[in-house]
């Protein structure tokens, strides 16, 4: 019965695209308590962006986000309009692209 212990191996890295950007945001306003984290996810993973996203202790989140550009903008600009998280500001800035699979909610 060796077929039960069949082992799955992980999908490879994803070399980032020659066209990839990443972007560390923090977002200010109402964005614990409300869901905005799995949106988040939801929203990267639906456009096929990859990296991370979770609560700091002062109240904000902080995310790392990368792939095409016109899809990070998407993706930022579908966050400010969230049905029960207000986002009042962001920070943003560029970083080195860097070999990953998913976008994933961290703790």
């Amino acid at each position: 019965m060796d077929w039960f212990r069949r082992q799955e191996k992980a999908p490879p890295s994803r070399t980032p695209a020659a066209d990839a950007v990443r972007r560390r945001v923090v977002f200010y306003g109402q964005v614990q308590g409300v869901g905005f984290r799995w949106q988040a996810a939801s929203l990267a993973r639906g456009l096929g962006l990859t990296g991370w996203v979770r609560n700091r202790d002062d109240g904000t989140v902080e995310m790392e986000v990368q792939g095409p550009k016109g899809d990070l903008n998407a993706l930022l600009a579908d966050l400010r309009h969230l049905r029960y998280a207000r986002v009042d500001r962001m920070e943003v800035s560029d970083l080195a692209t860097a070999p990953e699979r998913e976008f994933r909610v961290t703790y």
